[in-house]
């Protein structure tokens, strides 16, 4: 089992491939992990160092997996922050070879793009193509809520107003979207969201919302839903698995009172979370 995984990279911390990648291999999956950045350490330390690649490097890196037949037996590519908007055409050109090369290759595309506290945080000029070009070739799509409302141009705040935009936006390329971090008007209080939606069928689960909100949630997500995809399971099961998995996560992250995920330390509950929650149908 081997994952593409395309993502920025940090030498302190957990965001992109930095929370991506032990997840998926703690699952037994091998990880080829190409960076879009290099920096010390994810935004919001009052420091930073390092950059975004440059395109032609992520390319060279990219036409250099392919030129090893990596992707001839690859189940999944799997992209998140990509830096630039360069970089984000380089990723589409190479999916789209990819599976040229590959038909049973999926592309997970995580589009990171912002937050609903902080708006859009990319680059202007990156949004666009995230929606025009990636997710239009993308078999899933895992947005947070901001961002699925943003790929949809429609403000979603129940189930039904979520599930018809999600299949106005799989008319242009996705199967499956996967919405996390959702927050609709009969969401209990004290609780959080994913919402998974595949053709006619919809699921949803929810878990406590831990009062805190570190970054790279979205990024292990995405590696957890992967992994367990490329596993074998359906897309309600890994659906169940990376809610549950994250949630104990965040609960050790909370009890340790770090601004990091504890990650590493979680590594027993990442396979095999102590509690499930269950995945509730949505009906159309």
């Amino acid at each position: 089992m081997t994952v593409i995984s395309i993502q920025s990279q940090v030498a302190y911390g957990h965001v992109g491939n930095s929370a991506a990648v032990f997840p998926m291999q703690a699952h037994g999956i091998d990880v080829i992990a190409v960076p879009t950045t290099l920096l010390s350490n994810r935004p919001g330390y009052p420091t930073i160092r390092g950059r975004v690649l440059e395109a032609q490097l992520v390319a060279d890196l990219l036409l250099g997996v392919e030129e090893r037949g990596a992707v001839d037996t690859c189940q999944m590519i799997l992209s998140g922050y990509l830096g630039s908007a360069e970089i984000a055409a380089v990723v589409a050109d190479f999916v789209q070879r990819a599976r040229a090369r590959n038909p049973a290759l999926l592309y997970c595309c995580d589009p990171v793009l912002g937050d609903r506290d902080r708006g859009l945080f990319v680059k202007p000029d990156i949004p666009p193509l995230v929606r025009d070009r990636l997710c239009g070739v993308a078999d899933i799509i895992t947005p947070n809520h901001f961002e699925f409302d943003w790929l949809c141009g429609v403000k979603a705040t129940t189930s039904a107003q979520m599930l018809e935009a999600a299949r106005t936006l799989m008319v242009r390329g996705p199967s499956t979207v996967v919405v996390t971090s959702a927050e609709l008007s009969d969401t209990p209080d004290g609780q959080i969201e994913t919402l998974a939606i595949e053709g006619s069928n919809a699921w949803r689960v929810r878990t406590p919302k831990i009062p805190i909100s570190p970054n790279g949630t979205g990024d292990l997500f995405a590696a957890l839903f992967t992994a367990a995809r490329v596993r074998g399971q359906d897309t309600p099961d890994a659906l169940s698995h990376a809610a549950s998995a994250i949630s104990a996560v965040l609960e050790r992250t909370a009890a340790r009172g770090t601004e990091e995920m504890r990650i590493v330390e979680s590594r027993d509950e990442l396979i095999h979370p102590k509690r499930i929650f269950d995945v509730i149908a949505v009906r159309n």
